[in-house]
């Protein structure tokens, strides 16, 4: 019920807002008029006028009669009197606990949800054994510990590096495809990621390529 109250007063107060359209009815709430009248009482042509009678038309605002070949339109007064009767203390309270019982609009939704995200990326961050220099880092190209972007910069690149060489344990030997399955947990861009943790000397490979552990060094 609110709903549809809440939608009537909008589109009643949509076509009320047009200047031109107040004027119309000023002058409708004096006598009839047709529409040659109504154009030159208000120095616009006979389409403009008639366009905007149509709009008050379509709500029910206004009727028409018919004299001879001539079309009057005057006031529907108990509508609009029914339009104006919505300001009243049951109808604002019960509008206004349907707005406040509402679902949170797409974009309050979609707030919600990104400081929700950036909340459990910082509880993330604030769990992962780096320095303070390499959180800052993380904190910049992940979320919600996910790599957002491969950094190009070499300095940041090897903090991103140096936290992804935590996945692998030392001793341990990994094929190629263990070694991209636990990076692509990461980023898509896993061949480029396993790459760089070979040239920057965190993991090394045999020469096949094939097995692949933590660099001593």
């Amino acid at each position: 019920m609110a709903a549809m109250e809440l939608d009537m007063l909008s589109q009643n107060f949509k076509a009320l807002g047009d200047e031109t359209r107040l004027k119309i009815i000023c002058l409708l709430s004096e006598q009839p008029y047709n529409v040659g009248e109504l154009a030159g009482a208000l120095q616009l042509t006979e389409p403009t006028v008639s366009h905007h009678l149509g709009k008050l038309r379509d709500l029910g605002l206004l009727n028409m009669d018919s004299v001879g070949n001539k079309r009057y339109y005057k006031l529907n007064d108990a509508l609009l009197n029914n339009v104006l009767a919505f300001f009243n203390p049951e109808t604002m309270a019960r509008i206004s606990a349907y707005l406040l019982s509402e679902e949170p609009t797409a974009a309050a939704y979609h707030q919600q949800q990104d400081s929700a995200a950036r909340a459990r990326s910082e509880a993330w961050l604030a769990e992962l054994d780096v320095s303070d220099a390499d959180r800052k880092v993380l904190k910049d190209y992940t979320l919600n510990g996910k790599l957002k972007q491969i950094p190009t910069k070499e300095k940041k690149l090897l903090a991103v590096l140096r936290w992804l060489a935590q996945e692998f344990v030392p001793g341990e030997r990994y094929t190629e495809f263990q070694v991209n399955q636990r990076l692509e947990r990461y980023y898509h861009d896993y061949v480029t990621l396993r790459r760089e943790l070979v040239e920057f000397g965190f993991l090394e490979r045999e020469p096949a390529g094939r097995t692949y552990w933590v660099s001593e060094g």
